[in-house]
């Protein structure tokens, strides 16, 4: 469904070419300072038009609250935060109705809601509600600041197109007039040790799940991740030094038997190459019955993985967030010293 966590509990709503998208956040501790301006940095980092390989489309995105702030600090009731779509172009996809894009939700969808889903630039299936999880992030990244000396959460690009050079992975996709993937990768210090709930809800599981969540993801790996299956045991193996739970080595990416171990988390995860590319392929026009020729045409991104890292901060951060909060390292109410 469109629920996610068990206290810290969000649910994302609206469709790309709707009159909005939005978040709604239960269990959000009253208290905590909160402004438009908090919003800002981390939303001009997922906009397109801004960034070589992205899309043209450009919102405002300024969030509007409808409820759960109050005199800038939130108030413990649902806090309900839109975005509103005003930039949409609707008749790209009236044009293409029965002919469904090769690796878009089109045809799926179709068949599971019975042609009553909103088809306009993917409906509830679009990146564009990637904004509410960003919006969601936000409000997390402040409660894991409150948390010891603070829980930074970074994502970076390591890769695109296999090509550490980024520039180089981009004109790849330039020069084959195609889209293209990448590989980015999260890190999250000061972690607790003891979060996770073995066996569905380990660190790992929920993290995982959370991910998935996001748009074009088609792989994620801990640690060493795959690279663990070419390895000794003994090479593997992180040696414990201290009370902390401080290990030599990090193969483990801080996670062990599902349970935070004290160590930086390090994940990556792998972003598949835009769907929407002008590079002709064949699909099914569900009218006629037959296979046919289809170019995608409208404002796409080159490479989703650009505009991945601030997303992946957010659902990451949510994780964090709920599993803190299960554990009482966050207080349900901030207290006067927490002030901003």
């Amino acid at each position: 469904m469109n629920v996610f966590g068990r206290l810290f509990r969000i649910t994302i709503f609206g469709e790309s070419h709707g009159e909005s998208v939005g978040v709604n956040i239960d269990g959000c501790p009253a208290g905590l300072p909160l402004s438009v301006d908090d919003f800002l940095a981390d939303i001009e980092r997922r906009k397109g038009g801004t960034q070589k390989g992205t899309t043209p489309r450009k919102e405002d995105d300024l969030p509007i609250f409808k409820s759960g702030v109050f005199n800038g600090r939130t108030t413990g009731a649902p806090l309900t935060i839109l975005f509103e779509n005003n930039n949409t172009r609707s008749t790209d996809y009236e044009k293409q109705r029965a002919v469904p894009r090769p690796g878009h939700a089109d045809f799926v969808a179709h068949q599971k809601f019975g042609g009553f889903e909103d088809f306009r630039g993917g409906g509830h299936f679009s990146g564009r509600l990637t904004v509410a999880l960003v919006a969601a992030g936000v409000i997390a990244k402040k409660l894991l600041a409150r948390v010891g000396s603070g829980v930074p959460v970074r994502a970076t690009i390591l890769e695109i197109g296999g090509e550490q050079d980024l520039e180089k992975g981009l004109q790849k996709a330039i020069d084959a007039k195609d889209t293209i993937g990448g590989i980015v990768e999260c890190r999250a210090e000061g972690l607790p040790l003891g979060l996770g709930e073995p066996f569905f809800d380990s660190v790992e599981s929920v993290l995982s799940h959370a991910v998935f969540a996001i748009p074009a993801i088609r792989g994620v790996e801990f640690g060493t991740g795959f690279a663990a299956a070419r390895m000794f045991g003994s090479q593997h193996n992180d040696a414990i030094e201290d009370t902390a739970g401080r290990t030599r080595t990090n193969h483990a990416g801080g996670v062990v038997g599902g349970i935070s171990n004290g160590n930086e988390l390090v994940f990556r995860i792998a972003v598949k190459p835009t769907s929407s590319t002008p590079k002709e392929q064949l699909t099914l026009n569900w009218e006629t019955g037959e296979q046919e020729t289809f170019s995608v045409k409208g404002r796409h991104d080159l490479c989703i993985a650009l505009r991945v890292p601030v997303v992946l901060e957010a659902v990451t951060a949510l994780v964090l967030a709920d599993l803190l909060l299960l554990e009482q390292h966050i207080p349900r109410r901030m207290r006067d010293e927490f002030s901003d």
